[in-house]
């Protein structure tokens, strides 16, 4: 059985760099003391036997139990500092079953009538999707992001990219873009070690029926396609697109995400997607994880999308470059859906399964899109 990430065995024990003894009581005695001084070795023997119970050790920037602390070598000072404020609001967010909804948008995604607008907006005007946005954290990568998001959304975090300016369009591959997308897989992880599932989908997306009704509960991670057939040999065999995926909070969960983010010195200039891609076949045969590709049925998007109204739960603004773009778009796509919503039961059966989804024409222009071939 896999182990929520927080608890379980701890797999290395070190002294955390800049611990410290603090004065004070526990259920099992004064406190150990950690520092890095002679004897260490013997506190650290004692943290094992300790491993799993509800010790609490405090330390320079935060404090953890000692079947946590387990979980963390010399980088958890900088971890603590990374993420201030997260471990208390996700509490505030989550689902019953511990899941939350992460998005993340900056100033330029942010601005009214953009795309952070149409996406929550999506939530209100869908079928059982609602209530979702009281599960939703949005992730604000700039001050002008998270301002906007405060006025328009309950749970926001603000998580600064201070190597770039973030504040205007990441043009998709510039250096902007890419450190944008490699920044939330670091929260996610984070997220993950907290204990808590998670659905990531972008901001250019409208969200129609609940997705969690059509995400597979085996899998360890389930991904949308661009290209989807199940007429393919291998499930991973389908074009994956990282722009909405699920991850269990388990051991492998974890796992996924920090040999996520370590390939990506493996193939530099390269974008989440494109790492992913190249390792999805080595997460399943090196770490046993169970990855399974959404159906465009269901999770469509402009690469691959289905005309039927009747099935579809999210609609994704891929294979589109530029916000405005993506916008015009993304506003078609809610007409039509307004226009099937207002439609009576009877005329759902009579007319709504001949409906059709306006041709995201601009997006596809500026991709010169072409139609998948599938097998």
């Amino acid at each position: 059985t896999d182990e929520v990430a927080e608890g379980g065995e701890p797999e290395a024990v070190q002294p955390p760099r800049g611990a410290v003894p603090r004065r004070g009581n526990s259920a099992h005695g004064p406190p150990l003391r950690l520092g890095l001084r002679p004897g260490w070795r013997a506190a650290v023997r004692r943290l094992r036997q300790l491993a799993g119970k509800q010790q609490r050790w405090n330390f320079r920037g935060g404090a953890c139990t000692a079947g946590t602390c387990a979980h963390y070598n010399l980088g958890f000072r900088a971890q603590v500092e990374r993420f201030p404020g997260l471990a208390e609001l996700l509490p505030k967010v989550c689902t019953e079953d511990r899941t939350v909804i992460i998005t993340s948008v900056n100033e330029a995604w942010a601005r009214p009538g953009s795309l952070l607008d149409l996406y929550l907006e999506s939530f209100n005007n869908g079928e059982d999707t609602a209530h979702l946005l009281d599960h939703l954290l949005v992730v604000a990568l700039d001050p002008a992001g998270f301002r906007r998001c405060v006025a328009v959304h309950p749970h926001c975090y603000l998580l600064e990219v201070t190597t770039v300016n973030l504040t205007s369009a990441a043009r998709f591959m510039s250096r902007q873009y890419l450190e944008l997308v490699w920044t939330k897989l670091e929260l996610q992880q984070r997220v993950l070690e907290l204990g808590y599932n998670f659905l990531f989908t972008d901001t250019d997306m409208l969200v129609l029926r609940n997705p969690f009704r059509r995400i597979p509960v085996y899998a360890d991670m389930s991904v949308s396609s661009d290209d989807y057939s199940a007429a393919r040999a291998h499930p991973l065999d389908n074009p994956l697109n990282t722009g909405l995926y699920y991850v269990k909070a388990t051991s492998r969960g974890v796992r996924v995400l920090k040999y996520w983010r370590a390939a990506r010195a493996r193939f530099p200039g390269a974008h989440d997607q494109s790492v992913f891609h190249n390792i999805k076949r080595e997460l399943v045969q090196k770490l046993g994880v169970a990855i399974e590709p959404l159906d465009t049925v269901y999770f469509g998007g402009f690469c691959e999308y289905h005309d039927d109204l009747a099935s579809a739960c999210t609609m994704h603004a891929d294979c589109c470059v530029g916000v405005d773009n993506k916008v015009h778009d993304l506003k078609d796509v809610a007409a039509d859906w307004e226009r099937y919503k207002g439609m009576a039961p009877e005329e759902r059966k009579r007319v709504g399964r001949n409906m059709t989804w306006t041709v995201p024409a601009r997006c596809r222009r500026s991709v010169n899109w072409s139609k998948p071939v599938h097998p």
